[in-house]
């Protein structure tokens, strides 16, 4: 039997889904999440009769640990494991780090395939294969059907969506198309992991991530999901999700899950049949997911409330109208207002997302968002900096119009600015990024209604925890 070892890094700890690829260690509100994308190609390989295993070097378990020391486990797994395959998840803040393992990997396993999967390989495949002489094969989009075919052993040059080496040249077969029938995706590989690892912020229980949908088609200018995941929305059957939840509550003892997806409630039925498939099932689960601005009105968070759901995030991004226009949200502040108002009514937290430092953020427009967010008044709030990532259409926006300078990082993704915009530096641009988190969460009137809501002595701690980093913030 082939083995094969699937990995997050031992890198900075990282949120490393292809759309969010996010540093963990300054952001306030981020659960952390299991490595669900390896789980799928855990799942896949063994499927197709391989031995897996899953490390996640970037997990609670590692987390506190230097990088030398992460190094070590993995050579240690490396040595007793002799893995066949190697599969790296990459990200754009950590990639040359990231792609130190597979020179590793052929130091201690020499015969391994080396084969690397991240959202950067969108733009900059040929450069990374080229500068990482270790690295076998690099899968550009969606990995589950492109990796059952490599452990199948089919000849690369027939294999899409990859680029690989032939006799010291680097070739591509060509893209593959995105998977259509997501049911067709084995449930992830959840008995490889440590479930217990991942829990939920508030409440400290474990949390699994259920994946429901891919897709997504606004393709707004500074988000991955469209260029990862395509711009039509596929959705797994109502039956098959279900499925998933069934096995994690009566299998794993999972109750509390993260409904993930580009939009929760684009398709307002499918919601609504999923709702109360979750009701009828009587599997008393709780859960969260994301929404749109302009897709849930009152009836349907109400549904979504008595199905278990007590989170949602919303994307509101900006205050301003004009930022709105220029980033393509396709949402209106109004629309904004009242979706807020309805979860509120429905008895469902709000976590909403802003992002300050795109190109044409000035004062004003960012002083409209500081104002907006503190005006909603919601659970919880991310105020983001802007980053373009590779792959976005911002990247190509900084690109043409140089906005990138010999101090672009990509290292503090979303925390430290990695460009100017057409009116502020980024040294402005990260002082408002922290004004606007100390006037959010330190307003006297958000203390005391997050003190009326607290119900565990696991929220006291993760709030205390939160509030210090807010006070301390450089």
């Amino acid at each position: 039997m082939k083995r094969i070892l699937l990995i997050y890094p031992p890198s900075p700890v990282m949120n490393r889904e292809d759309r969010c690829q996010q540093p963990t260690k300054e952001l306030l509100v981020i659960p952390p999440l299991p490595p669900s994308d390896l789980m799928y190609l855990a799942a896949v390989a063994e499927k197709a009769g391989l031995e897996a295993r899953i490390r996640d070097y970037s997990s609670n378990r590692h987390c506190e640990e230097p990088t030398a020391t992460k190094q070590s486990h993995f050579e240690a797994d490396l040595e007793e494991f002799q893995p066949d395959y190697l599969v790296v998840n990459i990200a754009a803040p950590t990639l040359e780090n990231d792609l130190q393992t597979v020179q590793t990997a052929k130091e201690i396993c020499p015969n391994v395939v080396t084969i690397a999967k991240g959202a950067a390989f969108l733009t900059f495949a040929k450069d990374i294969m080229q500068n990482h002489s270790a690295l076998d094969i690099g899968i550009v989009g969606e990995a589950e059907e492109t990796l059952r075919e490599i452990v199948e052993e089919q000849l690369l040059h027939r294999i899409k969506g990859i680029y690989f080496r032939d006799n010291l040249v680097i070739k591509a077969a060509g893209p593959r198309s995105f998977i259509e029938d997501l049911d067709s995706i084995p449930f992830p590989a959840r008995h490889l992991v440590d479930n217990t690892l991942y829990r939920r912020p508030d409440n400290n229980k474990v949390q699994a991530v259920i994946k429901v949908s891919r897709g997504c088609p606004f393709h707004c200018f500074f988000c991955l999901a469209t260029p990862v995941s395509g711009a039509k929305v596929r959705r797994r059957s109502v039956e098959n999700i279900i499925a998933e939840i069934r096995e994690c509550v009566e299998k794993y003892k999972i109750k509390n899950f993260l409904f993930w997806s580009d939009i929760f409630n684009l398709d307002r039925e499918w919601t609504i049949e999923l709702c109360n498939a979750i009701i009828k099932s009587r599997l008393k689960i709780i859960w969260s997911a994301n929404t749109r601005a302009d897709t849930a009105d009152l009836e349907l968070a109400k549904l979504m409330h008595k199905a278990g759901c007590r989170l949602v995030s919303i994307g509101v991004e900006s205050g301003s109208s004009e930022m709105l226009e220029h980033m393509g949200k396709k949402i209106t502040l109004n629309q904004i207002r009242e979706t807020v108002k309805a979860f509120k009514k429905a008895r469902i937290r709000i976590y909403n997302y802003f992002v300050i430092g795109l190109p044409w953020e000035t004062e004003e427009t960012a002083e409209e968002t500081i104002k907006f967010a503190i005006k909603l008044n919601s659970d919880f709030i991310s105020f983001y900096t802007a980053m373009p990532l590779p792959g976005t259409r911002f990247y190509d926006y900084a690109c043409a119009n140089g906005l990138f300078d010999g101090q672009t990082s990509f290292e503090n993704a979303y925390f430290y600015p990695a460009v100017n915009t057409h009116h502020l530096t980024k040294e402005r641009v990260f002082e408002l990024h922290k004004s606007a988190i100390k006037r959010y969460y330190l307003r006297p009137r958000y203390i005391l209604m997050m003190l009326t809501r607290i119900r565990s002595f696991a929220e006291i701690k993760n709030y205390f925890t939160a509030g210090f980093r807010i006070l301390f913030t450089k």
